[in-house]
């Protein structure tokens, strides 16, 4: 008899949902049975075993073939994870959301193409706007090194036994002061 094959859970029918979960699934002739969705897969691999008892199926054909009685194997299993009705609209919704967003895409697309001098006129303004940005960057940066060599100055003039010209009220004079 071949080996049996295991799931990538490693467990025999335990497979991973996407959303983290595992759920177990047992065969009994032509029919599937659902037994739940559980938070690992040592839980959904007891579920497994659970109603593999229950089906009359031999120890070897389990996952944990160290249970001895259906009893034991209904001890071990906890019970599966509930999906609400909040679960299953959480679940829509999150579905539902790459659907906008790609119908949000293929209609800015499409505006795009109707309305190129729009798009061009948005373009140009962003571009100003940065522009803008740029040079009040610049000027702000000039500005500051032009503060601070002048208070290196006076500070040079004043460790020399000068006296400063700037005023106690004068913000050049406490960037003297800090360079002190």
């Amino acid at each position: 008899m071949p080996p049996r094959r295991r799931s990538a859970s490693g467990y025999c029918s335990v497979h991973q949902c996407p959303n983290g979960g595992f759920y177990a699934e047992i065969r009994s002739g032509d029919l599937r049975l659902s037994l739940g969705t559980y938070d690992t897969a040592h839980e959904a691999a007891r579920a497994f075993d659970a109603a593999a008892w229950r089906l009359g199926r031999p120890r070897l054909q389990m996952n944990f073939p160290d249970v001895h009685t259906l009893q034991q194997a209904l001890d071990l299993v906890p019970p599966p994870r509930l999906n609400s009705a909040q679960d299953r609209a959480e679940h829509t919704a999150l579905q539902r959301r790459p659907l906008v967003a790609q119908e949000d895409e293929r209609v800015m697309a499409e505006w795009r193409r109707r309305h190129s001098e729009d798009v061009a006129y948005e373009q140009e303004y962003w571009k100003q706007c940065r522009e803008e940005d740029t040079r009040r960057r610049r000027e702000e940066r000039l500005d500051r090194r032009r503060r601070k060599a002048l208070a290196c100055a006076q500070a040079d003039l004043v460790n020399a036994g000068g006296r400063s010209f700037f005023t106690e009220e004068d913000e050049r004079s406490f960037d003297i002061s800090v360079n002190l």
